[in-house]
């Protein structure tokens, strides 16, 4: 497969049955890249990451590896804590990434929050200079997931080739399709309805509960400052008041903020913004805070759906 790619924003999506196929695909990929002096970046789950190393042997030093199980388990996290960095840093040089961020071990709740995430890749990147593959691996990932990844990705890479993905979709469009209204939880929440002056008592209700779950003293904080920026926002922004219901759910402590606003913005909190922007910080604190943020908006209703693993 010749990956090489010079000038603008490429895209594709690396589909492998096997560790071979795997190798193949992005091994040379890599090599292209370190040949044209370009900085290379690969974020995949651990085992994917020894296969690159071995298989680089001593270049492997020249590349960036990130464990995307980590760096990427909430993935409104990807776009800025890993590949908006890497470009950034790097600027104004090309450069290329290797990100997997939908493996076989991805949830359920995570899973619709990857696909928005392969497809704002083609917004937040439309004018940057990065080659971006994104590994998937077809004999543990269904036929939907596959599905999907023709759809947010331009380009489909096989062991037969690289082809245009007919399927491919406007990102909005899919981004669209995966704002769904989120399930309901199994057990009624500790519920607390808060305008501007209540913002105080959200955070000693957030304390409260989530002392009780377990969450460890660091934990705890970041949630009541993640909890804290939600509801500002729904005040401020969302015309409030806003709706904090909380519980526990197969691990995790959840926390949702809802109100009567609409986030239009499908990038918000991804996009690090200016460093003299008074405004923008927010929801990007959010991602980089919690194991994963869910967001359902509509015209008329925003909510915000924040998990912390117990």
């Amino acid at each position: 497969m010749n990956a090489t790619t010079t000038g603008s924003f490429h895209h594709e999506a690396l589909v492998y049955r096997k560790p071979d196929e795997f190798v193949a695909g992005t091994v040379p990929f890599v090599q292209a890249g370190l040949s044209a002096d370009e900085p290379v970046l690969v974020a995949v789950p651990p085992a994917n990451m020894e296969l690159i190393q071995a298989a680089l042997g001593g270049p492997a030093d020249r590349v960036l590896f990130v464990d995307m199980t980590e760096a990427g388990r909430n993935p409104g996290r990807i776009i800025p804590a890993v590949l908006h960095s890497f470009v950034s840093r790097h600027a104004p040089r090309r450069v290329r990434v290797i990100g997997e961020p939908i493996w076989a071990g991805r949830s359920a709740a995570e899973y619709p929050a990857c696909v928005q995430h392969e497809a704002l890749i083609n917004l937040a990147f439309a004018d940057s200079d990065l080659t971006i593959l994104c590994p998937y691996d077809a004999r543990r990932l269904t036929g939907a997931v596959l599905t999907d990844a023709r759809r947010t990705h331009p380009v489909i890479a096989t062991g037969d080739g690289r082809r245009a993905s007919e399927a491919y979709a406007a990102p909005h469009a899919v981004v669209a399709e995966f704002n769904r209204p989120l399930a309901e939880p199994a057990m009624p929440p500790a519920t607390l309805i808060f305008d501007a002056d209540d913002l105080p008592a959200v955070r000693r209700f957030i304390a409260e509960h989530a002392g009780r779950a377990g969450l460890g003293a660091s934990r705890i904080s970041d949630l009541e400052v993640a909890v804290n920026e939600v509801a500002t926002n729904a005040v401020i922004h969302g015309g409030g008041p806003g709706t904090l219901r909380v519980w526990q759910e197969r691990g995790c402590m959840i926390c949702e903020v809802s109100d009567p606003g609409h986030l239009a913005d499908p990038l918000a909190g991804r996009i690090p913004p200016d460093l003299d922007s008074e405004h923008g910080r927010g929801l990007l604190l959010v991602n980089y805070l919690c194991d994963l943020v869910r967001v359902h908006t509509h015209p008329t209703s925003t909510t915000i759906r924040l998990h912390m693993r117990l």
